[in-house]
């Protein structure tokens, strides 16, 4: 598909979008990835802006429009596989998600679901949410705030109050933070974080490279909680997003957007 014949496509939904050559670096190398998408910003507001290697290198293609939903599927077959990416509007602003590979993706509604995670998609199916409700921002299984879904939980859950947080942030790495007016982190593995060790190592792993570096012992190791349930009440605020009010307790899960190989071909990030 040809640069003009995307953008025709995006104009489809409404959107700007700028499609050009990689920018070759002032030192004559090209960029690694042979396609690149980020949300621009000029005087007449948001664009897309997608950086294509010439079609010889790359084939890259609209596979399916939806107007009246103002998004669309892009896709890119490159040496490692097919990539696919949902291009469109959410709220307030454009955005740009990259798909799970895993997924067999071929319309905008299918790479709604394959963005969900998989106990939203299994609630969905539990509670018999219809179709036409399940790509909505809420329906009976969740509430959805940007990359962000809040699932209800049963009203017997025990949540210790002594360890409620309030006006916390929970944020996907890079990305603007949505302030929680309360939040309860539980369970979770205990991890060290420190300079050079961002990711955490447990506490076994902490000392055996003590053991083998003992100038380790100084740097400033904190204790951290890696992958707890997360659950928050009250509101929940985003810039980019309307506030929403959760009444009583939610958990708090991450659409699937991580769990892409693609998603190192997007440079925007909310």
């Amino acid at each position: 598909m040809s640069m003009r014949q995307i953008e025709r496509q995006f104009t489809r939904i409404g959107a700007r979008v700028n499609v050009h050559p990689p920018i070759v670096r002032r030192w004559g190398t090209t960029p690694i990835e042979k396609v690149s998408i980020d949300i621009g910003n000029d005087a007449e507001g948001e664009f897309f802006d997608i950086a294509i290697q010439p079609p010889q290198l790359v084939e890259t293609q609209v596979i399916d429009v939806q107007p009246s939903l103002r998004h669309l599927l892009l896709m890119s077959r490159q040496d490692d596989g097919k990539h696919k990416f949902l291009c469109g509007h959410d709220e307030r602003h454009w955005f740009v998600a990259a798909v799970p590979e895993r997924a067999a993706v071929s319309t905008v509604r299918t790479a709604f679901d394959a963005l969900k995670p998989v106990a939203v998609r299994a609630l969905e199916n539990r509670l018999g949410v219809k179709p036409r409700k399940r790509n909505r921002r809420r329906n009976e299984a969740f509430i959805r705030q940007g990359e962000w879904f809040f699932v209800p939980v049963a009203n017997d859950l025990f949540i210790n109050e002594r360890l409620v947080l309030r006006n916390e942030t929970i944020a996907r790495g890079g990305g603007k933070p949505h302030m929680c007016e309360e939040i309860v982190r539980q369970g979770g593995e205990l991890v060290y974080i420190a300079a050079g060790y961002p990711q955490g190592v447990t506490e076994s792993q902490r000392m055996r490279l003590i053991s083998r570096r003992p100038k380790l012992r100084h740097l400033h190791w904190v204790a951290q909680r890696k992958n707890p349930s997360v659950f928050v009440r009250g509101r929940v605020r985003h810039p980019d997003h309307k506030t929403i009010i959760l009444n009583g307790w939610h958990q708090v899960l991450m659409n699937t957007e991580n769990e892409s190989i693609a998603m190192r071909h997007v440079a925007f990030i909310d």
